[in-house]
């Protein structure tokens, strides 16, 4: 039983994503979906540790390759309506799995 425990804790660690802030500290993030949108690829990331006023949002980075071909870096987007079109194609997708709250509605 605890060869399935570890297996199951090994899964969920394959999920998570390192990345370091603007202060060079690492941050893990959950994994959710790469979603492709206007020919560009972007990760869509749920923060691990979250602040009460940050709970449930998610970060969405541009994925760009590096000149290794294993390794990718991400990028902030800065464009609202990049960011917005590519929330909803990822809301869109997964809307059976999570309970979307809209701004609107708040």
């Amino acid at each position: 039983m605890d060869e399935n425990n570890n297996m199951l804790e090994d899964e969920e660690l394959n999920n998570i994503v390192v990345l370091n802030d603007e202060n060079g500290e690492e941050v893990p993030f959950e994994f959710l979906d790469v979603i492709e949108y206007e020919g560009e690829e972007y990760v869509v990331l749920l923060p691990v540790e979250e602040d009460e006023e940050d709970l449930g949002e998610v970060v969405i980075l541009k994925i760009e390759d590096t000149d290794s071909e294993e390794e990718e870096s991400y990028v902030s987007v800065d464009d609202e309506e990049i960011l917005n079109n590519v929330f909803e194609i990822f809301k869109e997708k997964f809307k059976e799995e999570f309970n979307f709250i809209d701004d609107e509605e708040e």
